[in-house]
């Protein structure tokens, strides 16, 4: 009978899609009024003796006894797992202040307004009121979305909306189950002590999550190539996840839940192959449509048991109830995001967005199954039970059949769901390009199939007609400016890099941790783009090539603590990063040549073409800083590239030759194990010297060459080895000088406000300042990558006690400099000399 249920409602699911596209409706309001209508007939088929299945399918629902802890520990972790893998983690990142603001901000703020407008209103003690108001303070993004996605509405909008219910049923659950325990006494009605309980679980969720999210990740890679585990693996892991947190840990099962599928959604799709993630994501999809659609089935089925018993003074305390959470809500949207935007926190929302996001709070499923866990708890007073199901139920209701179909006309008022118009104009420029080409291809493929000459003449000519009226739509749509064709084709170049990478990874050319730095990149430039074209292009490029928090902090761990592993490693990266960004860079600028031209006008191409051109010599500068100090490395990398290239040609032809029948499957599959075996030894990245060994570079500076073996040994122990990067201030001016400087290898420049002296291989700096016992008068920057000895100011003493010809030679060239440095114009700097 429970099969009968089950099965039903799902065959109920698939006919009711059709009814809502040709009503033109919200899918989960058909399901809304579906379920309604399940419970008022519930009751009534049995009595009238059809007999058959469907006397059994309706005494099958009568007879389901899903609590609401079945509800939240069977649906809610699905429905919260599959949204949150989905999700673009690195568009999340950047709107992360809104939407928490929308999820946790809001939430408190809708809580206690809400709670407290309906303490005024009835005769419902203060908690009550609040628990009613945590319970509709959960929105459903189901609806919502699902409008969006039919509209084309802006992506941002979509993902504030999904990204806002992802956090906001975790911090709404987490405010209900505090009231709970306040009203049935197992907490304390303190207010301190209840946000106390409310940010620990928040945080705790948090980082269980995070933890639990790095395991699976890294699970990945002992189960790699199995995508029927990896897969199953997930599915554990929300359930697992939510269970841990929620019953033993004690913290948010819901933050946790939704934290591990964004970390599984930023690593996971490359820790895994691009099969397996296509794969996962169709699987999710699938089983997060299963619940949903079951969930609200069975959870409105339930409505009119819990609309028994409303009176007339109800109606009164719903309407204060919708009004209260619409201003709470607006309140957020129209005052605090403002606030955001002003100082730097996120980026600017539109008053048009801010009413759609407004309107769109839909509440559903959720809402309903907190309020059947009220009902179904001994140790609330029948009074609290009834008010908390009228009102919920009520709110739920006004929420779909009243929000949701006003949604469609909204959008399209605010004209959300209409092209810009450089958006229209690259629309027409596609269409006439891709017309023009069926037009001259047309002929070709009527001699192909054998169709005689006029049909296809004929055929030709209707496309022909068509181009024409495109051409037309096109005159009449305004022209762009310059700068919106710029910003529109800098938008391609992006989308087009971003595939670029994921190819790349398919291929198996790069690795999955040098792929999302790649994807973030061009995640960066999208971002620079929309939000100040190309000049938010040039400056996320120039982003692209700084070094990061992390190089920077490796740097730092090895100049403090001499720990190389971690800075050897960042370098590396930065070698990949770089090889591959000229890579793209290079597919870019033949694109830009060669297609971009059918989409923007040809003043907007070549300023691309030029933006492309110095992001280029930017590129290579870098990479060039890096091959000149690491050679070896760079071509052992590029051999590798290379290498990794010939397989992925090598195995394509061995398909070719598969599927022309030339090699049987006992010869191709002993052909492709062989292949498996090298690419593994290629998965593996050469090892990187820093060639910062002591001696090695105190033999490389020739004012130690002459000394013996044993003042060779004395002055190693002295000095300590220290890498500079390019841009780097090795010594500022004004600073009390603690330590003085040996060139091994690259160069710098000395800087005065009049001076620029370069000081290369074999040069020292920084003595003057010891032996005069003065701050630094100059700043002195690496201008590559440069390996330096460090002899710190103790130790300057003993470094010149070591030989005379030391001593002799930094007291009369720190003589020199003294006298000529003021002297020297910068138009006659020193020559960098050759390095070593």
């Amino acid at each position: 009978m429970v099969m009968l249920g089950v099965t039903g409602l799902l065959a109920l699911v698939t006919l009711l899609v059709p009814v809502a596209a040709r009503a033109n409706v919200a899918f989960s309001l058909v399901l809304a009024a579906a379920g309604i209508a399940l419970g008022v007939l519930i009751d009534q088929i049995p009595h009238l003796g059809l007999g058959g299945p469907i006397d059994d399918f309706f005494s099958a629902l009568g007879h389901f006894d899903l609590s609401s802890e079945a509800f939240i520990l069977v649906f809610l972790p699905v429905l919260l797992f599959e949204t949150a893998i989905a999700i673009d983690v690195r568009r999340l990142v950047d709107d992360v202040a809104p939407i928490l603001l929308l999820a946790v901000v809001a939430v408190l703020l809708s809580t206690f307004i809400v709670g407290f407008s309906l303490a005024a209103v009835t005769d419902m003690g203060v908690i009550a009121c609040l628990l009613l108001a945590a319970i509709v303070s959960t929105t459903d993004p189901i609806a919502v979305v699902g409008i969006f996605r039919d509209l084309g509405v802006p992506h941002r909008l979509s993902l504030l909306v999904e990204g806002e219910s992802l956090f906001n049923d975790a911090a709404a659950i987490s405010l209900f189950a505090l009231f709970v325990g306040m009203m049935t006494g197992e907490r304390q009605a303190d207010v301190l002590t209840g946000v106390l309980a409310f940010a620990r679980g928040f945080a705790g969720g948090l980082l269980f999550g995070y933890v639990c999210g790095r395991l699976v990740c890294w699970s990945f890679i002992l189960l790699r190539g199995q995508s029927a585990a990896e897969i199953t693996l997930t599915v554990a892991a929300a359930y697992l996840v939510f269970l841990l947190g929620e019953h033993y840990l004690h913290v948010s099962g819901v933050v946790a839940v939704v934290t591990t599928a964004l970390v599984i959604s930023y690593e996971g799709r490359t820790r895994v192959s691009a099969e397996t993630w296509t794969s996962l994501i169709d699987v999710w999809r699938q089983v997060g449509y299963w619940a949903s659609c079951l969930i609200f089935l069975l959870a409105t089925m339930r409505v009119p048991e819990m609309l028994a018993g409303m009176t007339g003074s109800d109606i009164v305390a719903l309407a204060v109830l919708i009004g209260s959470a619409l201003l709470a809500r607006a309140l957020v949207l129209f005052g605090l995001f403002p606030g955001l935007a002003a100082l730097g926190w996120a980026e600017p929302i539109s008053a048009p967005l801010r009413a759609v996001v407004l309107w769109g709070g839909l509440r559903g499923a959720i809402s309903l199954a907190l309020a059947l866990a009220v009902l179904e708890n001994p140790h609330i007073p029948d009074t609290v039970k009834s008010f908390v199901s009228v009102m919920c139920t009520g709110f739920v209701l006004f929420t779909l059949f009243v929000n949701a179909p006003l949604l469609r006309p909204l959008i399209r008022l605010f004209g959300l769901d209409r092209l810009s118009p450089s958006d229209m104009t690259v629309r027409g420029r596609a269409i006439a390009a891709a017309l023009a080409e069926v037009r001259h291809r047309v002929t070709d493929a009527a001699a192909d199939y054998g169709i005689d000459h006029g049909s296809a003449v004929a055929l030709a000519d209707s496309y022909t007609g068509r181009l024409s009226a495109a051409e037309l739509e096109m005159a009449q749509t305004a022209t762009p400016t310059i700068a919106e064709d710029t910003r529109s084709g800098l938008m391609m170049l992006a989308a087009r890099e971003h595939g670029i990478y994921l190819r790349h990874y398919r291929d198996g050319k790069i690795s999955g941790r040098i792929t999302r730095t790649l994807l973030s990149c061009a995640a960066r430039l999208q971002d620079g783009v929309k939000i100040d074209g190309a000049a938010g292009y040039d400056a996320a490029s120039a982003g692209i090539l700084a070094f990061s928090r992390k190089f920077r902090l490796a740097l730092a761990l090895h100049r403090r603590f001499g720990l190389e592993g971690i800075l050897s490693d960042e370098i590396a990266n930065r070698f990949e990063v770089l090889l591959m960004l000229q890579a793209a860079i290079r597919e870019l600028s033949d694109f830009a040549a060669n297609k971009l031209p059918l989409m923007v006008a040809e003043d907007a191409v070549g300023r691309i073409t030029a933006t492309i051109a110095v992001r280029m010599d930017a590129v290579d500068t870098a990479l060039a800083a890096l091959r000149l100090q690491y050679s070896d490395f760079s071509q052992a990398l590029q051999l590798q590239y290379l290498e990794r290239a010939a397989i992925r040609i090598e195995e394509a032809e061995y398909a070719r030759l598969r599927s022309e029948a030339v090699v049987g499957h006992e010869v191709y599959s002993n052909l492709m194990a062989e292949l498996d075996l090298r690419k593994q030894r290629l998965a593996h990245r050469p090892a990187m010297d820093l060639q910062l060994g002591p001696r090695k570079l105190v033999e490389g500076v020739p004012l130690f060459k002459t000394l013996s073996p044993e003042q060779l040994s004395r002055i190693i122990d002295l000095l300590h080895p220290m890498l500079a990067v390019p841009g780097d201030f090795i010594i500022r001016k004004g600073e009390v000088g603690d330590g003085m400087f040996f060139v091994a290898s690259g160069a710098v420049e000395v800087r005065t406000e009049t001076n620029r002296l370069r000081r290369g291989s074999g040069d020292f700096f920084g003595e003057m300042a010891l032996l005069s016992h003065a701050p630094r008068n100059a700043d002195v920057v690496a201008l590559g990558f440069c390996s330096l000895l460090v002899l710190h100011a103790r130790d300057f003493s003993a470094l010149l006690n070591t030989s005379a010809e030391i001593r002799d030679c930094i007291h009369e060239t720190s003589r020199l400099r003294a006298a000529s440095l003021p002297e020297t114009p910068m138009a006659e700097a020193e020559p960098l000399p050759a390095p070593s």
